[in-house]
C-alpha cells in the first residue's frame, strides 16, 4: 500500500525546522518518522505524520512550501542482511531507490520509507516476495512514545 510523505522545503535559516515542528505540536499532529537532507542554502524535510493531508495544509498557510508524495514503507526484521535482501529484490527487478529512511517502530522489526523508481511495481515485487507492507493507518498511527 503506498502512503502519503509530507515533504517541507526549508530555507537554512535559525528557527524555521523549529517553526515546522511547532505547527505540527499545536494542531496534534505526530511526526513517526522524519528525515533532513541539506544544501548551503535549503533543506528537505520529508515526514510521515498522522495526517499528511493536514499537516500540508497548516504548513502551507504558515508560508511554507510543502507538498506530498507517494511512498511505500516495507515491514523487515532488524537483524544483519536483512534491508540487503529487500534491495536486492528491488534491483534485480530493474528498480532504483530514490531514498529511503526508516520508520519508527518497536519490537524485533522495523519498517524501511521507501520512493522507488516505480511504487507499484516495487509493491508487486516485494510482495511476491513475501515482504508485508505498512498500511497508511500503521504508518501514520504509531505511537511507541515514551512519556517524559
Amino acid at each position: 500500500m503506498v502512503i502519503k510523505q509530507l515533504s517541507v522545503f526549508l530555507e537554512n535559516k535559525e528557527g524555521r525546522l523549529e517553526r515546522v515542528t511547532e505547527v505540527l505540536s499545536a494542531h496534534n499532529i505526530n511526526i513517526a518518522s522524519f528525515s533532513l537532507a541539506d544544501t548551503s542554502e535549503y533543506g528537505l524535510l520529508r515526514m510521515i505524520v498522522s495526517d499528511p493531508e493536514e499537516g500540508k495544509r497548516l504548513l502551507k498557510e504558515e508560508g511554507f512550501s510543502a507538498k506530498l508524495t507517494d511512498v511505500i514503507a516495507v515491514k523487515i526484521l532488524q537483524k544483519p542482511g536483512t534491508l540487503h535482501e529487500v534491495l536486492k529484490v528491488i534491483s534485480e527487478a530493474g528498480l532504483s531507490v530514490e531514498y529511503m529512511y526508516t520508520l519508527a517502530t518497536a519490537g524485533k522489526s522495523t519498517s524501511i520509507i521507501m520512493k522507488a523508481s516505480n511504487l507499484s511495481r516495487a509493491l508487486e515485487v516485494l510482495t511476491a516476495n513475501g515482504y508485508q507492507v505498512c498500511t497508511d493507518k500503521e504508518a501514520y498511527e504509531i505511537n511507541n512514545y515514551v512519556e517524559k
